[in-house]
């Protein structure tokens, strides 16, 4: 595995293996890798030659009051799991290389960045959008592949290409990838490990809160009482709060106030302690 981290470096990297004639899928990440980053590399390299993995904590998707300094970062322990899966590149480059002296660009993505965590995050998809697009004209991969845990990131950077009229990659080469659960069904995050154990376990009522509105929701019951309810369940559970609880169009976000037959999400952001968990379902 090639591990660079200058501009420079990236460039001889890629084209050495655009040279061979490979094609080459990228997966962003801020590191702190878990198995569901390394679902998304096996993923990768079921539809790639070769896989290219950035690892950069990207500060300006987080907020004034964000964990961005308590963010955790283990390049060593990231770079030899990366190497077990066969990783071909690493990119790894410091905020200086992407953001160097001067820099004044941003890239603001309308609509679908605008409720949700967009709401209670001003700024944050911002960040996202401008990075990822850096990401994809320094790496020029043939696809790359994002987790639906965050699916609303999933939708703004598939607008942002799309809108932008990205080649590599194409909007169309954009993959979402499942989400990974752990076997009570809390989905797989780096910002699990802030969680204490009493936390942890009481965390795994979100999962089971949010099937079981599924389920009403199925079964013929109103939408808005049974977010109600959903919201209520965490709260007695040991969260702290509901950032959000939203019935949505699966493409556009849209809240929805009933059933349509058109895919549909569950989208959920919820406060245990000082760790905020989010997390969608297909209804």
């Amino acid at each position: 595995m090639q591990t660079v981290t200058t501009r420079e470096m990236l460039r001889t990297a890629v084209d050495g293996l655009r040279a061979e004639g490979r094609t080459l899928a990228l997966v962003p990440t801020m590191g702190a890798l878990h198995e569901g980053h390394l679902t998304l590399v096996r993923e990768a390299k079921s539809r790639a030659d070769s896989v290219a993995v950035s690892i950069f904590v990207n500060p300006t998707q987080f907020g004034p009051n964000e964990d961005l300094d308590a963010y955790p970062r283990r390049m060593a322990e990231d770079s030899a799991l990366l190497e077990k899966e066969g990783v071909a590149l690493l990119w790894a480059p410091g905020v200086a290389e992407m953001y160097p002296d001067g820099y004044a660009t941003n890239v603001s993505v309308s609509g679908v960045s605008e409720g949700l965590c967009g709401a209670a995050r001003p700024g944050h998809f911002d960040g996202v959008a401008t990075v990822v697009c850096k990401l994809f004209n320094q790496v020029r991969p043939d696809l790359a592949l994002f987790g639906e845990k965050d699916w609303q990131q999933l939708a703004v950077i598939r607008r942002m290409a799309a809108d932008l009229d990205l080649v590599r990659p194409h909007v169309s080469a954009i993959h979402g990838v499942p989400t990974v659960r752990e076997a009570d069904g809390l989905a797989l995050s780096s910002r699990n490990q802030y969680l204490s154990p009493e936390q942890r376990q009481q965390a795994a009522e979100l999962p089971q809160a949010m099937r079981d509105a599924i389920a009403a929701l199925h079964s013929g019951s109103a939408v808005a009482p049974t977010l109600a309810a959903m919201e209520a369940h965490l709260l007695q559970a040991g969260f702290a709060s509901v950032d959000y609880a939203t019935l949505a169009d699966a493409a556009s976000l849209v809240p929805l106030d009933s059933l349509s037959g058109a895919p549909a999400r569950l989208l959920v952001a919820a406060r245990i302690g000082g760790t905020r968990l989010i997390d969608n379902m297909a209804v």
